[in-house]
This record gives C-alpha cells, sequence and structure tokens, in this order.
C-alpha cells in the first residue's frame, strides 16, 4: 500500500485553506510513493469552518473527483502531521489508497449494510458521533458487536457552534440523506473496512494512578447507586477518597482542590480476575475509562462520578500528569512500531531509541501508509508543555507519516467511551 497524500492549512478564508491543500495533495498524488487514485477522502475542520462546511465539502469534491467518498466531523481542534490546530480555522486532508471494495462510508441515515449477501463484512470501523445522542455508549457498544473484530476507533464531535459529521459515498450523496449532501448533524457516520485493511491502533491515558506505599492505590466498589460510590473495599468511600489524597475535611479549601484536580479510572475489572487496571508500566491498562468526579456526598459519605458504576467495579484515584501522558504516548508508538517491524526491532529497542534520528524520516520498510489520531480536547499542546507537542511526539516516533485527525469531546476504541485519551490508529501496508 502507497503512502496516503494529506495536507492541512489554516487561512481566515476556507477559500484559501483549500486552495493550499489541493495543491499539496495534488503534488504529492504526483509522487511514485503516493497513492495516485484515492477514492476515500478524510476531511477534519476546525469548528471555524463549521457554517460553510457545505460549499467546502463540495468545493473539495468538485477538485478531486476522483475522491468519490467521504467521511470526518468537526472539532475544537485538529491534527495533522507534526502540528494541532486549536482556536483557529484550519482543515486536515487526508485521501486514503484503499480499494473500494474493501471499505463503506456508513451514516445514522444510511447504516451500514453487511453480510454475505450484500458481499461486505465489516472488521473494524473509523466512527463518528454526536455527544447529544441519548445512550451514546450503547449505540458505540451495538456498533462495535456489528464488527467482525469487535473494534472501533474514532470519536465524539467536538465544537463551540454547531457539530456536524461528513459522509458520501458513490456519486455525491448516501441514498437516504436528502438534501443534506453529505453534512448532517447528530447520529454517527464513518467507514468500516474489512479484514483486507491491515489497521493497528492503540490507546493512550494521560493520567497516573496515585501511588501509596509506591503502588497505585486500586480499590474495589463494594457499593453503589447509580453514579454515587459508597463504599470502596467495604470502607466509606469518601474517606478512602480523602485518604489516599492525604487531606481532611478540617483543612476544606485544602481537600476541596485536591478532590478538583483529582479523576478516577474505572474499569469492570473484577477481584480475583486477572487485574488489567493497571499495567506493569504503572499506567493504565486499556480497559479502563477516566471520569470525573462531579460531587461528594457528605451524608452517605459516597464520591459521585461521571459515569454509572456496579458492585466489583475496580477503581483508582488519578491525576492528569504531563510526564505520564507523555511517556505513555511514546508507550503505544513504541508497541504500534513493534507489532509492524517484529523483526527489526525489539520494544524495548524501540523505546530507547525514541529521539533517534532515523524515526524522524520514512522508510519504505516501516509500511505505514497513513494514521489517524483522535485525541481528548482537554489534552493537545498545553496538556503536554507547548502546542503541537502532542503531535511532534507522535512524529518523532512513528516517523514523517501522513496523519490526519481531531481532538474530540470523547474518544472511541474497542467498544469503550474515553475521556482524556489519545487513540493512534495506523494503516499497515
Amino acid at each position: 500500500m502507497k503512502l496516503f497524500p494529506h495536507a492541512h492549512a489554516t487561512h481566515p478564508d476556507w477559500r484559501m485553506a483549500a486552495g493550499l491543500v489541493l495543491a499539496q495533495l495534488r503534488a504529492q498524488m504526483a509522487l511514485p510513493d503516493y497513492a495516485s487514485a484515492p477514492t476515500l477522502g478524510l476531511l477534519y475542520i476546525t469548528d471555524h469552518y463549521a457554517s460553510a462546511a457545505q460549499e467546502l465539502l463540495a468545493h473539495l469534491g468538485a477538485e478531486l473527483p476522483e475522491v468519490t467518498d467521504w467521511s470526518g466531523t468537526v472539532g475544537v481542534g485538529i491534527a495533522a502531521n507534526n502540528v494541532e490546530y486549536f482556536g483557529e480555522p484550519a482543515l486536515s486532508v487526508m485521501l486514503c489508497g484503499v480499494p473500494a471494495h474493501q471499505y463503506r462510508v456508513f451514516s445514522g441515515v444510511a447504516p451500514l449494510s453487511s453480510g454475505p449477501a450484500m458481499g461486505f463484512e465489516p472488521h473494524t470501523a473509523l466512527l463518528h458521533a454526536d455527544s447529544s445522542m441519548p445512550d451514546v455508549t450503547e449505540l458505540i457498544g451495538d456498533m462495535a458487536q456489528r464488527m467482525a473484530s469487535g473494534y472501533l476507533f474514532g470519536g465524539l464531535s467536538s465544537s463551540r457552534s454547531q457539530t456536524l459529521q461528513f459522509a458520501v459515498a458513490g456519486n455525491g450523496n448516501i441514498k437516504g440523506h436528502g438534501a443534506a449532501s453529505g453534512v448532517f448533524h447528530g447520529g454517527m457516520s464513518g467507514v468500516a473496512f474489512t479484514d483486507a485493511v491491515r489497521l493497528v491502533s492503540r490507546v493512550t491515558q494521560g493520567c497516573l494512578p496515585l501511588q501509596i506505599g509506591g503502588k497505585p492505590a486500586q480499590h474495589t466498589i463494594t457499593a453503589c447507586e447509580g453514579h454515587v460510590v459508597t463504599q470502596l473495599d467495604g470502607e466509606p468511600a469518601l474517606a478512602v477518597l480523602l485518604r489516599d489524597l492525604g487531606v481532611s475535611l478540617q483543612q476544606p479549601h485544602e481537600a476541596v482542590e485536591k478532590v478538583r484536580h483529582t479523576l478516577v479510572g474505572l474499569s469492570a475489572t473484577r477481584a480475583g480476575s486477572d487485574d488489567t487496571t493497571v499495567g506493569r508500566s504503572g499506567h493504565f491498562g486499556a480497559d479502563v475509562k477516566v471520569r470525573h468526579i462531579i460531587g461528594l456526598d457528605g451524608q452517605n459519605e459516597g464520591v459521585a462520578l461521571g459515569e454509572q458504576v456496579q458492585p466489583g467495579m475496580r477503581l483508582v484515584f488519578c491525576e492528569r500528569n504531563r510526564e505520564a501522558a507523555r511517556a505513555d504516548l511514546m508507550r503505544v508508538c513504541a508497541e504500534i512500531r513493534e507489532e509492524l517491524e517484529p523483526e527489526e526491532l525489539t520494544l524495548a529497542a524501540a523505546t530507547a531509541l525514541q529521539d533517534a534520528e532515523l524515526f524522524a524520516t520514512p522508510r519504505p520498510e516501516r509500511r505505514i501508509a497513513g494514521a489517524v489520531y483522535v485525541s481528548c480536547a482537554g489534552r493537545g499542546g498545553p496538556h503536554f508543555g507547548a502546542p503541537s507537542a502532542e503531535l511532534q511526539i507522535v512524529r518523532r516516533a512513528l516517523g514523517d507519516v501522513p496523519l490526519v485527525g481531531f481532538f474530540a469531546g470523547g474518544e472511541i476504541a474497542r467498544h469503550h467511551l474515553y475521556g482524556y485519551t489519545g487513540v493512534l490508529t495506523v494503516f499497515a501496508g
């Protein structure tokens, strides 16, 4: 599989930005190492262009008639190779050189048709979803069950104005969109791929579990009601939280400030089973979902969370941590490299050589045709110490590979809806 043409630009006028993007794409499509006639386009725009989304999509479609299928969404920020755009008008495009029979674009009004009779068996999918949908978590789980691998990757649209998604298949509209013309609001959309398209995906969490005696303080929920945890390990949940944080309600200001900066990592891992809540590296496992503490219940000595919980779930109090986020992002990039280059490079060697120059330039044997990175809108440059630092880490680790993505209101990986994470997925040649 050849490299995917990709481009990005910022300009107050979307027409100027689109012109810059088109010039970059056409130049790459003329190069021998890049796909010359891709049919699938991934389009991500910042919310500055939301009001012009229909015109922008129509313009790109007219200028790139060979690209018959489009998918994408809007974000408060978008990602490209080595750079992120926050707070400015921008777009990021990647043209995927995937054979047309190996993917299907779908949406809520034009559901994915699959099965032997349809001649298409979805293995995994890139999914964009609207956070305002009722039962969005359950709908993501239902979609994952339709995949042979059970794996999804993507995120929830994010915007300070209107949220929207792009979904076009074949000649213009997806059947059932009516006047939407490929731009619509609400529901879910994306691209499903067959198992002929090799994808490698990893989740990176930017939070560090609180340590007690040099070890992560892992607890089991023993009593709860809805969103409120009332007991951890048989003790009042509020008392456990305050003890783990090393604070007391006798100093309420200090306690409230500490709680305000504390999150929780939740997993369905049951006591007595293999515990993947915290890995050997000290980072969260892929099954952990990070959620806010939304309140304290002094009367019942409970802790209210931004997630429905059940007895038996594992819980770890945690905090957002810049160094942990950087280290974990480099770790997942190293794991992807190891999976793609098992004979060239071990995980230990890849990690040790993070900053070596050999990862700063593309190599044919790396077999990465393109990448999609969906990160939390609360991450980005400020969380990693400098503008575009997050994307620069990815580039140093993976090399100069084509990349697009966006900063989401929630990140999707497998059948989970995450928060405060990054989901990195590469197309392997």
